[in-house]
């Protein structure tokens, strides 16, 4: 099993196609262990292998798009960091997906290895919105 970091490919028909609205539809942040199989070939939320631990919830948090944009040439999406308070867990990577339309896959997160919390508050902290660095954009 391996966690590749990733645009998902069924997300960018969906895009084309309108199925997806950031302004409209609930986005979520699911979190995985090492024994996930998450890539850009992933189409949907699954349980299969996602974190269990106190102050994790299945389905992981509801994120808050702040704004879709541009920078330049790119759209871009930027999301506020989400957290997970009272926490003891580990988890390799997350799937962030639409809760709205079928649990659709739009992102995985690979955080490069393990990341434990133990009675704390574990954060997702997104990089700034902009062209080379936002989590969702389209170049």
């Amino acid at each position: 099993m391996a966690i590749s970091q990733g645009m998902c490919i069924s997300f960018k028909k969906q895009v084309l196609l309108g199925d997806q609205d950031f302004d409209a539809n609930t986005f979520k942040l699911a979190l995985f262990t090492s024994a996930a199989s998450l890539s850009s070939g992933t189409t949907a939320y699954s349980t299969s292998a996602e974190v269990s631990g106190t102050g994790y919830t299945a389905g992981g948090n509801t994120l808050s798009i702040v704004t879709v944009a541009t920078d330049g040439s790119v759209a871009i999406v930027d999301v506020s960091n989400t957290e997970w308070t009272s926490a003891s867990f580990t988890t390799r990577g997350g799937l962030i997906y639409n809760s709205s339309k079928s649990d659709s896959a739009v992102a995985v997160l690979d955080f490069g290895g393990n990341k434990q919390v133990e009675n704390g508050t574990f954060t997702i902290q997104f990089p700034v919105a902009a062209a080379s660095t936002a989590i969702i954009r389209l170049v």
